[in-house]
């Protein structure tokens, strides 16, 4: 047959008997020593990064100055060969970030992926998406003098200039982390 109404409440349980006691602070003690020895293995890891490797990073993102002179094509290929794009300064964060690793290389200049090969004086970065809320123009750029500058380098100062992309330079590739 059919499925009765649901009865009423019974009455509630009896009080259940006292835990035990733990012995909380010495595990407490455990993790926070556990803590102290993965910040200190991260800042060893940022130190292997960033010194010896030579390496940038934000939340997102990686950055590897190649100092290897190549046109902006070559530097597009080279990034995109080993899973990552020439850089794309969106903010003034990630621009600062760049800028700061140009001049402590030592570099005066190095491309970064935004360049207006397509439309002249419509700049779109190496993932095709176009300049928006964010730029970092020298004074008097981008000037295009003799029509032949479609590239972007960015100056030590974090300063962009348009260049011919012709020219060989050193330049900044960005890589994705992996999402874990």
């Amino acid at each position: 047959g059919d499925k009765g109404a649901k009865g009423l409440l019974g009455p509630s349980g009896k009080k259940g008997k006292a835990g035990t006691v733990c012995d909380c602070g010495r595990y407490r003690r455990v993790v926070g020593q556990l803590n102290i020895n993965v910040a200190r293995l991260n800042t060893s890891i940022r130190f292997l990064k960033n010194v010896i490797a030579g390496i940038r990073e934000t939340d997102e993102k990686f950055y590897y100055i190649v100092k290897e002179e190549k046109n902006y094509r070559e530097a597009l290929i080279h990034c995109r060969d080993r899973g990552g794009t020439l850089a794309m300064p969106k903010d003034e964060a990630t621009n600062a970030l760049i800028a700061d690793y140009i001049s402590n290389s030592g570099l005066f200049r190095a491309f970064i992926g935004l360049n207006d090969m397509e439309k002249e004086g419509q700049f779109v970065y190496a993932d095709s998406s176009p300049l928006q809320n964010y730029s970092n123009w020298k004074e008097g750029e981008p000037n295009d003098p003799a029509g032949r500058e479609d590239c972007v380098e960015m100056l030590s100062t974090g300063e962009w200039n348009d260049s011919e992309c012709q020219v060989s330079i050193f330049f900044v590739c960005e890589f994705l982390k992996k999402r874990k």
